[in-house]
Formats: structure tokens, sequence, C-alpha cells
């Protein structure tokens, strides 16, 4: 190598020190090149969000673009800046939790073979693993400790904290994505196992393939958006222009290549991976909702609400809901007043659902007869009139005998367009809504007690002529 040649190299590796990006063009140039935008724009978010007093930042990058590769890398690097690191990785399993560990070890320990290819020493020379504390799951660095633990949802992450931790890809496929057990398990684990172990001032990366919207990344974009604290999200999609056909990286992934990948997983799994669009929110049945602010009302304040009614589900077995909605009528139109939606028991659902037709003041109650809703009906009645004094409802029951599936998605156009919510109905029912926003057009939907009542109210409208 001559004198030309060793001064670029040392310029390359004082580059690779100070900037993150340059480091990952060092050790794999032939990926991480100069013209590859996104990995570029990648790069320089790990590092200002390092930088930043941000607490966490969420990465939604297609497969294969270098998601977990980069982030390999910005372990590193970040412990040859500052070895007094102590860095938590999760991953879907022991397995990949371990490639992960291994990877980012061996390149700290990588000997020097060729003066012509860089390795981790050139750049931090004084980073080095602890002799005899070098596991694959859980080892340290001179001059530090416990600096690096490798984990997943059925390891173990006891005695160890963390100021950095690592999250990557935790869902496997779209089996486990439309698993609700699998994904309340993935934040259970998130929230009560990984945030414990993090130290003050900590900082969360989360990075995977968007695969529903109650996924981890979701649930947690949702969860400090809640909590008033600001997320540093990037999302990136395979297909950046669909008109124009223009590929985030063509030599990653062509355009042909994906329409080919189109063909052999269906769109909404494509989509949930090269898209970020999650499966449930691509294949859902209702789009959007109409709102409203204020009910209708004169020039005077008062109501000009038509009658009032309502529809109850009750449940069909030990682990539906009950669904009771209320709303007023104007103009051909269903303004919802309350959403009750319910897994209590019938002897406290009988109370509560009387009590509200009364609040409201219902004027015609129909409830489903099927699998006990005659009986729960006559209880509701009964309690309205001698318990509440309520004689002015007039409660209907009557036996549901067409398909559920089919009255649901040949009612649904209707219901977005003809049925009203409370502008705040996502925050007054969280459950409900939840149900009627995840709810499937094909496939398996867990659960169908929200659309089904609320295809009732449609059908109630036609039969008063909405």
């Amino acid at each position: 190598m001559d004198s030309r040649e060793l001064a670029r190299l040392g310029a390359r590796i004082e580059l690779a020190k100070r900037e993150f990006f340059f480091y990952c063009q060092l050790k794999a140039p032939d990926f991480y090149k100069s013209d590859r935008v996104f990995l570029v724009q990648l790069c320089g978010a790990f590092q200002a969000f390092m930088e930043s007093d941000e607490p966490v930042m969420i990465v939604n990058l297609p497969p294969r673009h270098g998601k977990s590769r980069t982030a390999g890398c910005f372990v590193e690097w970040v412990l040859g800046r500052d070895r007094s690191q102590k860095i938590m990785t999760g991953s879907y399993n022991e397995t990949l939790s371990t490639m992960f560990s291994k990877n980012v070890r061996n390149s700290i320990s990588a000997e020097k073979a060729d003066l012509n290819v860089p390795v981790y020493s050139d750049v931090f020379p004084d980073t080095k693993i602890k002799r005899g504390d070098g596991a694959m799951n859980l080892w340290s660095l001179e001059g530090g400790y416990n600096n690096y633990l490798a984990t997943s949802p059925t390891g173990t992450a006891t005695g160890f904290g963390c100021s950095l931790m690592i999250i990557d890809d935790l869902i496997k496929n779209a089996e486990e994505a439309n698993n609700e057990s699998v994904k309340e398990k993935h934040w259970e684990w998130f929230t009560n196992t990984m945030l414990s172990r993090l130290e003050e001032g900590g900082k969360i990366i989360i990075i995977m393939t968007r695969w529903a919207s109650d996924d981890l990344a979701g649930r947690a974009l949702e969860h400090y958006k809640q909590q008033g604290i600001k997320v540093r999200h990037i999302t990136m999609q395979a297909l950046v222009d669909k008109e124009k056909h223009v590929m985030l990286c063509p030599e990653i992934l062509s355009y042909q290549s994906f329409q080919a990948k189109i063909q052999a997983m269906g769109v909404d799994i494509a989509s949930a991976n090269y898209q970020q669009e999650p499966i449930d929110l691509k294949g859902r049945l209702y789009d959007s909702f109409k709102t409203y602010t204020e009910l209708p009302k004169d020039s005077s304040g008062n109501s000009l609400l038509e009658g009032i009614y309502s529809y109850t589900d009750t449940a069909d077995e030990g682990d539906d809901f009950l669904c009771s909605i209320i709303w007023g009528v104007y103009m051909r139109e269903a303004y919802v007043l309350d959403v009750y939606f319910t897994k209590a028991s019938m002897e406290i659902t009988e109370q509560e659902t009387a009590r509200r037709h009364q609040a409201f003041g219902v004027n015609t109650a129909l409830i489903e007869s099927n699998n006990g809703g005659s009986g729960f009906a006559r209880n509701v009645r009964r309690i309205s009139a001698e318990q509440l004094g309520n004689y002015a409802t007039i409660f209907q029951w009557f036996h549901q005998s067409k398909n559920k599936k089919a009255r649901i998605v040949s009612n649904s156009a209707w219901v977005q367009h003809h049925i009203y919510f409370p502008v705040n109905w996502r925050d007054r029912f969280p459950e409900y809504y939840t149900a009627m926003m995840k709810y499937q057009r094909e496939g398996k939907n867990a659960h169908d007690d929200a659309p089904d009542a609320t295809t009732g109210v449609a059908e109630t409208m036609y039969k008063l002529g909405g």
C-alpha cells in the first residue's frame, strides 16, 4: 500500500470514528454505497437519535434493506465511542439473538490479516472484549462491565440494566401477526421485562417490518403518543412511487422482483412486508367513519333528533362481547349517543343496559333473541320498569337468521356513510373502536360483535325509512 492509499485509508478511518454511515461504509463498502440515499438517511437517523435527548426511535424498513445489519453496526460503533454503554438487544428467539450477539462480538474481536482490509481495531483500537467474559449472549469490554446482553421473549434479562435497548423484528410471519395472544405476550415482555431493565435516561430502538396495527411498533407508537413522549419514527417503503414504479433501492429489490413477490405472497402480506402497511389495515372492511362534534339542534338549541333507538347483540359465547348501541335519528341519519361493549356477566349487563336506556331516553330497544337474548330482553324490561320506573322504552326482541358475515359486508357502505360517531369515540369507546377498525373483509376475525351490532343499526334504519 503506497503513501496515498494509506492516507486515504486513514481519512476513511477518521471519518468512521465521527460519522456512523462512514463506519458502515468502511466495514461493507459494497452495501453501504454513498448513492444509496436511504442508507445514508438511515445511518444519519441512528446517529442523530443517539446524540439527541429523544428516548424512543422506531424503524420500519422492508426486508433485506439492511435494518438488522445497520443495528449490529450501530452497537459496535456506540461501544467504540463509549465503553461505558450497556446495550441489550432482543430478537424473535434465542437463535436470532445469539447470532446478533456473535456478529457484534466477532467484529470487535476481528484480527487484522490484510493491510488493505480495515477491521474494528483500526477504528477503535482501545475497545476490546474482556478476556474470560465473552460468552455468546453476555459479554463485557475491557474497562467495562456487562456491556452487552442478547435476549428474547423466552430468554432472561434478570440482573442486567441497559442504557440502550434495541428490539429487532419480533414477529416471525403473518400467522403471528394475526395471533392476538402472541402480540399481547410481546407487549407484556416489552413493558414488564425490558422496560424494567432500562436505566434512567436510557434509549430504546424498535426495529421491525410492520405486520399489524397492534404489533409492538404500533402499540409503542400509540403508548408514547398518549404519554406525550416524542418518538423518532423512520419508515420507508420498498415501492416509493407506484405510478412511476420507482423503488427505494432497485439494486436490492427491482420493480419486477417486487411484483413477483406480490404474486407469491399475496397483496396483503407483501404490503405489510415491503410497504409498512399492516395486514389488518390493508384488508379491513371499513375505510373510515363519519363523526360529529354536536348533535343536530334548531336555532334555539333544542334537539332535532326524531327518536332514540337501541340495538343490542348479547354475547354468544363466554369470550364474546355484549354490544349495545344507542343512537338518535335525524334526516335519515344515525347519530351514535352511546356504546356499551363488554364481556361482563349477565347480572351486570342487564342492570347496566337498563340504566343506559333510561339515561338516554330510548324510545325503542331492539334485542337479538339468539342464544339467550330473549331472556336478557325480558330481564332488562323488568329491571327498567320495576327498579327504574322506566315505562317509556318499548322492548322488542327477534331472532336473527341471516348470515352474519354477509350482513356485515353488504351493509358496510351504509354504515360508513350514514352512521355518525362522536368525534372522540376512539377515547369514549376504545374496545369498540378497535373492533370496528380492525375488522377484516376476508379471512377469520377474532370477534364480530361490534360490526354485527352496528349492522343492526343500519338494518333498523332501513325499516325506519333511512
